[in-house]
């Protein structure tokens, strides 16, 4: 399909995970969020690096492993969220993690 650009620049699209853990594991049944201004069925998806569909709705449930972005008109790409279905997966918690945070890492398996 056909997906129009959005302009570089300000990243303020954000791509939520729920479960809230990175890297996502297929098993939790894992809701991928895109948010940002426009309309939410403007939304557009992109599964590693190829555009996935056109535009759709804000969110849903992932049942394949790969490297997921969504674009929202005029707040641009969001950063990019790995889907893995590995035997052994080390997540830490989805979200901005800064130099002296305590982190809480899980082994999951």
């Amino acid at each position: 399909g056909w997906c129009p650009l959005s302009p570089t620049g300000a990243q303020s699209t954000q791509l939520l995970v729920e479960p809230p853990w990175t890297p996502a594991v297929l098993w939790d049944r894992v809701t991928l969020t895109c948010q940002g201004s426009g309309t939410a069925g403007a939304t557009i998806w992109y599964k590693d690096g190829r555009c996935w569909g056109q535009e759709g709705p804000d969110h849903f449930l992932i049942t394949e492993s790969g490297t997921y972005k969504c674009d929202r008109p005029g707040t641009g790409l969001s950063p990019p969220v790995s889907a893995l279905n590995d035997g052994l997966v080390l997540q830490v918690p989805a979200r901005v993690l800064l130099e002296g945070d305590t982190v809480t890492l899980r082994c999951r398996r």
